[in-house]
């Protein structure tokens, strides 16, 4: 058992040596950790009242994170007039069916308590997981925005992510609940999710996948889905959901979901 765990394990380094962001790139990743701290620790400011013409939305966050990393992205859309609600999969390390298993529950939830669609925002593996939550339920999905996700391959990572994936493997082997097992990366597991990744996308789902070419985590060529409204940004993987540009991109872009869905009505 433990040859097997530990062949999967090398799996994703295996993968990664085919990934070699510059010493640049890798600094920059690595400093603009520091910014968005700033930004998730500042006082959250007061929003108004949710439009009632604004799509509520779902924010999903990436790898070994939670909901605490996304509110410069909730803040904003809160300006605007979004409601807006966490995923509530902190830290975002277990097996990516039950993740996704969860989400979905979640935006059911929400589209009952909202009495309409939702818009998925995922950054990281959390656009993967939203992704693979419309793909299931494009009836209760209103738009999906991923930032920086590699659904065309969620293996295309740098040595570091790498060996992190490496070490949970490890930890699931040893009886460590609520963390990727080998099966998410070789197994049914991932058989599934790659499946439903490269399957058709819902028609009618507006679908944008931002990506950073300055990218150090993932290779930014596995985010270029081509089922999917495809934007460069300048910013890195770390920063991504809460850097200002994307922000204003993303705030963009649900407008239009609002201005579609009242000329549709």
């Amino acid at each position: 058992m433990r040859g097997a765990v530990e062949e999967v394990a090398e799996l994703a380094l295996r993968r990664a040596a085919d990934f070699h962001p510059g010493v640049r790139t890798r600094l920059r990743e690595n400093l603009s950790m520091l910014a968005v701290g700033s930004r998730v620790l500042r006082p959250r400011p007061a929003a108004p009242p949710p439009d009632p013409d604004r799509v509520p939305v779902l924010l999903v966050p990436g790898f070994l994170s939670g909901d605490f990393a996304m509110r410069p992205m909730a803040d904003a859309l809160r300006a605007a007039g979004h409601w807006t609600a966490g995923a509530h999969i902190a830290p975002n390390a277990g097996c990516t069916i039950e993740l996704a298993d969860a989400v979905e529950e979640r935006l059911i939830r929400i589209a009952r308590r909202r009495g309409r669609q939702v818009a998925l925002v995922g950054w990281s593996r959390g656009g993967t997981l939203a992704a693979l939550v419309t793909r299931r339920r494009p009836d209760l999905v209103a738009s999906l925005v991923t930032l920086a996700s590699p659904n065309m391959d969620p293996l295309a990572i740098n040595r570091t992510l790498a060996h992190q994936v490496r070490l949970l493997t490890r930890l699931h082997s040893w009886g460590v609940h609520g963390v990727l097992g080998q099966d998410c990366l070789s197994g049914e597991c991932a058989a599934r999710v790659h499946a439903a990744l490269t399957s058709d996308f819902p028609a009618g789902v507006p679908y944008l996948a931002v990506f950073s070419t300055s990218d150090g985590v993932v290779d930014w060529r596995a985010c270029l889905d081509p089922a999917a409204e495809q934007v460069e940004v300048d910013a890195t993987h770390m920063a991504m959901g809460a850097d200002p540009g994307v922000i204003e991109l993303v705030v963009d872009k649900l407008d239009q979901v609002a201005e579609r869905d009242a000329g549709a009505a």
